[in-house]
C-alpha cells in the first residue's frame, strides 16, 4: 500500500500530474546524475585535466538506462547516498577509462546539480501552467467585465462588484507569480561543484576553470563560492510554490462558496459522476476546488520544511539536506496538480449571471446603502447622511422592505432627493465604481519579464 497520495495508483493523478512526476522519478533522477558526471568528464577532458580519450569513452559508454536499479538501491541504503554506488556501476561500464569518473567531485556536487536540472525542468512546467491560467483568467475577466454581483466582506454583502473584477483579482496573483518565476530563475538555476569541503582543493589551480566550464556545459549559472550549505535558492523555490498554491487555494475557496446552494453563482464544469455522493444523488461537490485547497495546505508545510533545511552546520550538514529530498519534489508535484485542477475548473467554469443578479437584490437595496449616503451627503453632510441611511437600513432590514421605499418615506431624504434619484442610487448596477476600468487596467498590464 502506498504511503503517499503522490504514489497511489488511485490518487496520484488527482494530486499531481504525470509530467511533473516524470521530472522527479527515480529514472529521471539517475539520468540527471549520469548527465552531470558525463558533463564533468567532458569538460575535464577538454581542459586536459583527464585524458581526452577517457572523457570520450565515458561519454560513449555511461548509460543511465543500463544502471541496475536494484543494486543501486541496496548499495544506497548501505552508503546513505546514491552517488558512490552509481559511480561504481558507471566505472564498470566505462572500463579502464572509468577510473577518471567523478574527478575532483563530491557526492553533493552531483546530487545538487542534478536537483537543479530537475528544478529547471519543473519550473518550465509550472511556467506553462501559469501562462495557460493567465489566459483563462484574462478571458473570464473580459467576458464578465460588466457583470454585476455582490461583493462580500466578512461573508456578508458589502458593495456591488463585477465578476470580471473578481477574475481580475485572481489574474493579478497569477501575473505576479509569473513575474516571481522569471526573477527567481537566475538565483535558483545555479549548479554545484566544490569538491569535498567546497574549496576544489583536489583540482589545484584548475578548480575554478572546471567549475565555470561545467556550468556552461549544463546551461546553469555559477556562484563565486560553493553553496553546499547555502540553501536559500532551493528554499526560495519552495516558498514560490507555496505562494502559487496559496493563491490557487484562495480561488478554490471563492468558487466553493459560490457553488453552495445558498449562493449558486458559479460551478465547476459538469462531468457526469464528478463530485457525486454515494448516498445523495443530488450532490455536485467541488472536487477540483477541494484538491486545490488541499494542495495549498500541504505545500505550505513543505515551505516550512525547506526553511528548516537552511539551518546547516559548518561546511557540510549532518541531516538537513535530506529534508529537501522530500520537500522539493513533493511541493512541485502538488503545485502542478493544483494548477492542473485550476486549469480544468476555471477553463470550464459555469457562471450563473441570473443568480448573481438575484443575490445582488437579495437585501432589497441595502448593499448600496453607501451610494445613498454619498448621494445625500452633499445636501446634509456626510455624518448626518450616514445616520439617516443607517436608520433607514435598520427599518428596511427588520420590516423586509426595499430600502428605496423606506427612504421615500423619510422627509430628511425626500426633501433633498426625488424618487427617481433615490431609485437610481439604490440600483446596484449603478454603483460599480472603477471595477470595470480595473479589469481593463489589469488586462493591459503584463508584468516585467512576461512575453
Amino acid at each position: 500500500m502506498p504511503v503517499s497520495v503522490l504514489e497511489s495508483a488511485l490518487f496520484k493523478d488527482m494530486f499531481g500530474t504525470a509530467a511533473m512526476r516524470a521530472v522527479f522519478d527515480d529514472a529521471a533522477t539517475v539520468r540527471r546524475y549520469v548527465e552531470t558526471e558525463v558533463a564533468l568528464a567532458r569538460v575535464q577532458g577538454r581542459l586536459g585535466i583527464i585524458p581526452p580519450q577517457a572523457a570520450s569513452a565515458i561519454e560513449a559508454r555511461a548509460d543511465a538506462a543500463a544502471i541496475d536499479m536494484d543494486e543501486l538501491r541496496v548499495e544506497t541504503e548501505i552508503v546513505g547516498y546514491p552517488i558512490l554506488p552509481l559511480v561504481h556501476q558507471l566505472s564498470r561500464m566505462c572500463g579502464a577509462e572509468g577510473e577518471y569518473l567523478h574527478w575532483g567531485a563530491t557526492t553533493q556536487d552531483i546530487m545538487d546539480t542534478a536537483t537543479v536540472l530537475q528544478v529547471r525542468d519543473a519550473l518550465a512546467i509550472i511556467d506553462d501552467d501559469l501562462a495557460a491560467l493567465d489566459g483563462i483568467l484574462d478571458a473570464l475577466a473580459l467576458r464578465y467585465r460588466d457583470t454585476p454581483m455582490a461583493g462580500r466582506t466578512h461573508l456578508q454583502h458589502a458593495l456591488p462588484i463585477t465578476f470580471g473584477y473578481k477574475a481580475a483579482v485572481w489574474l493579478l496573483m497569477v501575473r505576479r507569480h509569473r513575474e516571481r518565476l522569471a526573477q527567481l530563475r537566475p538565483r535558483v538555476l545555479i549548479g554545484q561543484f566544490g569538491g569535498a569541503a567546497g574549496t576544489l582543493a583536489s583540482l589545484g589551480d584548475e578548480g575554478l576553470a572546471v567549475h565555470a566550464a561545467l556550468m556552461q556545459e549544463l546551461g546553469l549559472g555559477a556562484t563565486p563560492v560553493t553553496w553546499h550549505v547555502a540553501r536559500d535558492g532551493l528554499a526560495e523555490t519552495v516558498q514560490f510554490l507555496a505562494l502559487v498554491a496559496g493563491s490557487l487555494g484562495k480561488i478554490a475557496v471563492d468558487i466553493m462558496l459560490m457553488m453552495t446552494n445558498e449562493l449558486g453563482e458559479a460551478f465547476e464544469p459538469f462531468v457526469k459522476g464528478r463530485g457525486a455522493s454515494s448516498t445523495m444523488p443530488q450532490k455536485r461537490n467541488p472536487i477540483s476546488c477541494e484538491l486545490m485547497w488541499s494542495a495549498s495546505k500541504t505545500v505550505r508545510q513543505h515551505a516550512g520544511l525547506a526553511l528548516d533545511a537552511m539551518l546547516q552546520d559548518f561546511e557540510r550538514a549532518t541531516g538537513p539536506w535530506h529534508v529537501e529530498w522530500t520537500a522539493v519534489p513533493e511541493a512541485f508535484v502538488l503545485t502542478a496538480g493544483a494548477l492542473h485542477q485550476a486549469r480544468f475548473m476555471l477553463g470550464g467554469l459555469e457562471v450563473d449571471t441570473a443568480r448573481m443578479a438575484s443575490n445582488l437584490d437579495l437585501s432589497g437595496g441595502l448593499i448600496v446603502a453607501e451610494a445613498v449616503m454619498m448621494g445625500l451627503a452633499p445636501h446634509i453632510g456626510r455624518q448626518t447622511a450616514h445616520d439617516v441611511v443607517y436608520d433607514a437600513c435598520r427599518i428596511a432590514a427588520t420590516s423586509r422592505r426595499r430600502l428605496a421605499d423606506v427612504l421615500n418615506e423619510d422627509a430628511r431624504v425626500v426633501d433633498r432627493l426625488d424618487s427617481e434619484a433615490i431609485e437610481r442610487l439604490c440600483a446596484p448596477a449603478n454603483y460599480l465604481g472603477a471595477a470595470p476600468d480595473m479589469v481593463d487596467r489589469m488586462r493591459a498590464r503584463p508584468y516585467p519579464g512576461l512575453a
